[in-house]
């Protein structure tokens, strides 16, 4: 059992919204919150079972309906004047937690059966979480306010999670009071003495530290090296406490700092195994929520001393709440920790190496620091989950092109029984598998097949959606090419086109290609990314050569599309770009994006645009360029693009999949991003996404909530026309496409 005094994650006043209730049940993954009156009374608990039983009864789900009205108001609750075993009585295979309460009923704290997670100031520590990276400033600012303050600010920049200090009451902590001219003391004594002496912070200028880190948006946290410091921290109100290695032994000071409920993160340095253990029975007789810092504290440690091993051991004795405290040299053993499963990773953290005091040597500098939790993010996203392995989008598209299909070997009449001769494997990987030729030799051919043509599932009698006529309130399209417009075209009861055009249909005579037949819908056309030369289109490049061969390379496709659309029932056809804007092992600092958006408008202003509109298309955070991915910067956030378009006059093409990915990406509410941009809205891609980068998903098959899409851009982009853009849609004679428009009739 652990006691938690952090309730920030766990709570909700009881008239906010359902929905805002179940936001905070998935970000804590405790699958609960609980309702608290204005007051901190405790009127409510509601978990997700809570939720899925109130809509069983008949709930009517909208978001006008308050937590507390879903919420269990019957529940079991404690005073926090019981003890602790009367606490852990509570629990059972159904009640995983047990409220804690006042006198007054005021919520107070929460007892979990489990570790399971913890939090720090509203940051969830555990499984499945980022590591909580703590810059230990500790003394390095060597007794500066000012200097104090950059570090905070460096610390914010390297994207640390938490600055840490420490504070000393040197009468209290030393025998002779903290004299640094004390003659009797020993060498080490005398030297540490004398840097505390004059590199402490005043504790009035720690607390300034302090609200300074808040003012930045970054966590402070404080090593209290004896009680009388605890006491001016717990006054304060820190969250969370980091136990120094030196106090692991000192378990009055571990009990105190256990009994004021907060997590505490404990250092295991200078110490033996059973001294761990004695240290940890003292945790957990007081119920504390704890980490188990792994450390050798050598100012340097050598590298073959660090034993990182050695944390599975302290992951028992902590359900798996380990962490490393680094002293050595360079970034890579942290790095190599979070592989191992550490949930906080701290390294010291200096302006200068050179500087007086112990700690500065084995300290990083701000890029080093910086780097440090860029690489460790990389290898939190490499680490994944021991899920079954599943191709990954990346890899699909790539399976699409290098891999091979079965296709028709020889002419197969609609009928005959297909044999094996009738087979073969040939690239691209469009249709099914090699894997797949038993399942087809002995089925009868479903249509007429022709030297080359790709089996797909639809011949293994797997159903597949066929197209009809639609019925939609606004516009809708499909994406085609020269060769499949005709038969897409006639297939159903289409407004418009989407004409996606390659670099190779530049080169095409559009007169040889469509003669002179006309269509009878709109025109939409969709400008190459990729040109030749593997030039991806980009009008914010900072080299001037490559900018203006994007320019150049726009303005034909300008030209072209003033000559389809001559073919096409429009006026002025509008042409979707993605006008550039990716880096390719990083994304940009933020304070580039504003002159890469005039980059953009100069380019544009210089096109000759006379009957065309051009429209840029919002991006998600990882595009996929070609096989490979990428970073994208720009028209990703509602705020940027709307800042475009009303400065330049432009409109975009909002696509559905890239633009909640960058909502996921970013943590930020999808509908606000369609609320603002749904009125800058030209042209709609409807498509699934799942995750950060899982674009160009089949409708229903991620997580995008289309009711909620369509409720919105009914609202703001009631005459928008739309394709459902699904990956390889076109495939088996468009099935993709016809069961995407199947399944968005209901909402559209």
């Amino acid at each position: 059992m652990i006691i938690d005094h952090d309730l920030k994650p766990f709570v909700v006043l009881a008239e906010e919204d359902v929905i805002t209730a179940l936001g905070k049940i998935n970000k804590n993954k405790r699958g609960a919150v609980l309702c608290i009156s204005q007051s901190g009374r405790l009127e409510g608990v509601l978990t997700d079972g809570d939720v899925r039983r109130w809509l069983v009864e008949g709930g009517r789900f909208d978001t006008e309906t308050s937590a507390l009205e879903v919420a269990n108001t019957n529940f079991t609750a404690m005073r926090e004047s019981h003890s602790e075993a009367s606490i852990a009585e509570c629990f059972s295979e159904r009640v995983e937690f047990v409220p804690i309460v006042d006198a007054q009923g005021r919520l107070t704290a929460i007892a979990w059966q489990d570790a399971g997670t913890m939090s720090i100031g509203g940051r969830i520590i555990g499984p499945g979480e980022p590591c909580y990276i703590i810059a230990e400033i500790g003394n390095n600012h060597n007794g500066s306010l000012d200097l104090a303050k950059e570090l905070i600010e460096l610390a914010v920049e390297a994207g640390a999670d938490c600055a840490k200090f420490q504070m000393r009451d040197m009468s209290s902590l030393y025998k002779n009071q903290g004299d640094a001219d004390d003659q009797s003391a020993d060498l080490g004594a005398q030297y540490t003495l004398d840097l505390l002496s004059k590199f402490q912070l005043s504790n009035d200028a720690m607390i300034e530290a302090f609200d300074y880190c808040k003012k930045l948006g970054i966590q402070p946290l404080c090593t209290p090296w004896d009680q009388a410091s605890l006491e001016i921290l717990e006054n304060y109100d820190m969250p969370a406490y980091k136990l120094a290695s030196a106090d692991l032994t000192n378990h009055q000071l571990v009990s105190a700092m256990a009994k004021t409920g907060k997590v505490l993160i404990c250092s295991t340095g200078m110490s033996t195994q059973a001294e761990v253990e004695d240290a940890v029975a003292v945790l957990k007789a007081h119920a504390a929520s704890f980490v188990l810092l792994h450390c050798n504290s050598t100012y340097p440690a050598p590298f073959k001393d660090i034993n990182l091993a050695y944390m599975d051991t302290l992951a028992k004795y902590a359900d798996k709440m380990v962490g490393y405290s680094g002293h050595e040299r360079g970034i890579h053993v942290p790095i190599a920790a979070v592989a191992r499963g550490a949930r906080v990773v701290e390294k010291h953290f200096t302006i200068d190496r050179s500087m007086e005091g112990n700690d500065h040597r084995v300290s990083l500098l701000p890029g080093e620091f910086k780097e440090m939790v860029r690489l460790i993010r990389d290898v939190e996203a490499a680490l994944g989950t021991d899920k079954p392995r599943m191709v990954t989008q990346g890899e699909m598209m790539n399976r699409e092109v290098l891999a091979k299909s079965l296709v028709a070997a020889r002419p197969i009449s609609k009928g005959a029984t297909i044999q094996e001769a009738d087979l073969e494997s040939r690239s691209p990987g469009q249709g099914l598998q090699p894997y797949r030729r038993r399942d087809l030799i002995g089925r009868k051919a479903k249509r007429l097949m022709e030297p080359g043509d790709f089996f797909f599932a639809s011949d293994l009698d797997e159903s597949q959606a066929v197209a009809r006529n639609y019925d939609f309130k606004r516009p809708f399209g499909l994406p085609v090419r020269y060769h499949d417009l005709r038969n897409l075209t006639a297939a159903t009861n289409l407004d418009l086109v989407e004409f996606h055009l390659s670099y190779k249909d530049l080169e095409v005579e559009v007169e040889q290609a469509l003669g002179s037949e006309r269509f009878d819908v709109d025109l939409v056309v969709h400008s190459p990314e990729l040109f030749a030369g593997d030039h991806v289109m980009d009008l914010c490049s900072h080299d001037p050569e490559y900018r203006q061969r994007s320019i150049d390379e726009l303005q034909r496709v300008i030209d072209v599309t003033r000559t389809l659309a001559a073919h096409f029932a429009c006026e002025r056809p509008p042409i979707i770009i993605n006008a550039g804007g990716f880096s390719a092992d990083g994304p940009l600092p933020v304070a580039d994006r504003p002159r890469m958006y005039e980059m953009i408008a100069a380019a544009l202003a210089g096109l000759e645009k006379e009957g065309v509109e051009i429209i840029p298309q919002t991006m998600p955070p990882y595009p996929w360029h070609f096989g490979g991915q990428r970073y994208h910067n720009l028209f990703m956030s509602a705020d940027d693009i709307a800042d475009f378009c009303g400065a330049h006059g432009y409109r975009v093409c909002l696509d559905i999949s890239h633009s909640a990915l960058a909502a996921t990406h970013e943590r930020t509410s999808f509908k606000d991003f369609l609320e603002k941009v749904g009125p800058l809205t030209r042209h709609l891609h409807i498509v699934d996404a799942q995750g950060i980068d899982g674009e160009g998903l089949q409708i229903g098959e991620g997580t995008v909530d289309f009711a909620m899409v369509a409720d919105v851009l009914d609202r703001t982009a009631p005459d928008a026309g739309f394709i459902p853009e699904i990956w390889q849609g076109h495939k088996d004679g468009g099935a993709g496409f016809w069961c995407a428009l199947e399944r968005l009739e209901k909402w559209f």
